[in-house]
């Protein structure tokens, strides 16, 4: 079953002669069927995977008149997972400078070299969308509210990945969130030289996984994992660039009360967060609801950000006298405060936040009005 992404129209939007369009997202988000139902209606494009070894070295060559051979007579050139081959970036500014009337399309599943090359080489002459696993904005296209409502649980405990919304049955479900976990979702990070010790890696995101919605110390990881810091803060860099992780930092303009150095890192689906733990539990049974509740609703605000591209700073707000806030949106020069609670019980805003800050907004999100806040 197709589900229309909201990357699909931005596609539409943004290609055009001379320019790259480049999709970054994690593995099995949807980004190679976007192309494909795009490419459904076009004519005279090469497809090709950046990890079939002829287009591995076509592409590596930085040489005008190879390039110009590989891509023959076409006028599209479409590069799936092109964060494989060396040297992309300087290679498709050559495509687009000395090829007139190309367009180029990229994926990546992840924004570490390749994000690099193409910030170097390819500045004001590309576009670039992140697809995330599906938004409920994009459910929205198969379910009513009702149905919405109906499925929370199984949101918060499966996550929304492509292929896990279309499987039916919990043991299905676990076993593709497993796969992910085992095959893919350490694939691009353990490419990299020198990076060998995947059971750290792997350990890491267990400790964070029960800290989600907590100042997480690099000193404690390292600590806890025989690491040093600098490893512990190269990881978490790598899992934010290949899609895993998400990092929101401490909001602060006017407190020195404020904290403003520490983060707190979510994970961009939370059936890859329960796989991690290994607990599919229902909700009843389950004593970290407000954890995944909070991770849930986070990483749908982005996805809703990116969907509708409406850009915003986000944060959360804390005191060193414990005064919070979980999540804090700066756009358009307006803050937006919003806190989470699973329970529906009433929640005001800290005091302190409304004196330091008397123009910013606050929200309680909960289980009655959590729809409006995601879509």
């Amino acid at each position: 079953m197709y589900i229309p992404r909201k990357a699909l129209g931005q596609l539409e939007a943004f290609e055009s002669e001379g320019k790259v369009v480049v999709i970054y997202g994690a593995r099995r988000v949807g980004k190679t069927t976007v192309l494909k139902k795009y490419l459904e209606d076009k004519t005279n494009y090469l497809f090709v995977t950046g990890e079939d070894l002829f287009v591995y070295e076509a592409l590596s060559s930085q040489s005008i008149e190879k390039l110009k051979s590989f891509i023959g007579t076409k006028t599209r050139l479409v590069i799936d997972e092109a964060q494989s081959i060396p040297s992309i970036g300087k290679n498709l500014k050559l495509i687009v400078d000395h090829i007139p009337g190309i367009r180029v399309i990229v994926t990546g599943s992840s924004a570490l070299d390749l994000g690099q090359m193409m910030s170097e080489s390819l500045t004001g002459r590309k576009q670039v969308i992140t697809m995330y696993p599906l938004a409920q904005l994009e459910l929205n296209e198969i379910e009513n509210p009702v149905e919405t409502r109906a499925r929370l649980e199984e949101r918060l405990l499966f996550g929304s990945y492509p292929e896990v919304i279309g499987l039916t049955g919990e043991a299905a479900r676990k076993e593709h969130l497993q796969e992910l976990v085992s095959s893919y979702l350490f694939k691009d990070i353990l490419m990299l030289e020198g990076l060998r010790k995947s059971k750290k890696l792997m350990d890491l995101l267990v400790l964070l996984a029960f800290q989600i919605g907590k100042e997480v110390s690099q000193n404690e990881l390292a600590t806890s994992l025989g690491l040093s810091k600098s490893t512990i803060d190269k990881y978490l860099d790598l899992l934010e660039k290949t899609f895993v992780l998400i990092n929101i930092r401490g909001f602060s303009r006017n407190l020195r009360s404020e904290v403003t150095k520490s983060s707190r890192y979510y994970f961009c689906d939370n059936g890859i967060r329960n796989a991690l733990i290994n607990n599919f539990n229902g909700i009843h049974l389950r004593d970290d609801i407000g954890s995944l509740w909070e991770n849930y609703l986070v990483m749908e605000r982005i996805k809703k950000q990116h969907c509708l591209r409406q850009w915003s700073n986000n944060y959360f707000w804390r005191t060193y006298d414990q005064k919070e806030i979980d999540f804090v949106e700066e756009r358009d020069g307006n803050l937006f405060g919003y806190e989470f609670k699973w329970s529906k019980s009433d929640v005001r805003a800290p005091k302190l936040w409304q004196e330091t800050y008397p123009g910013a907004s606050f929200e309680w999100v909960n289980q009655n009005n959590y729809l409006d806040f995601i879509k």
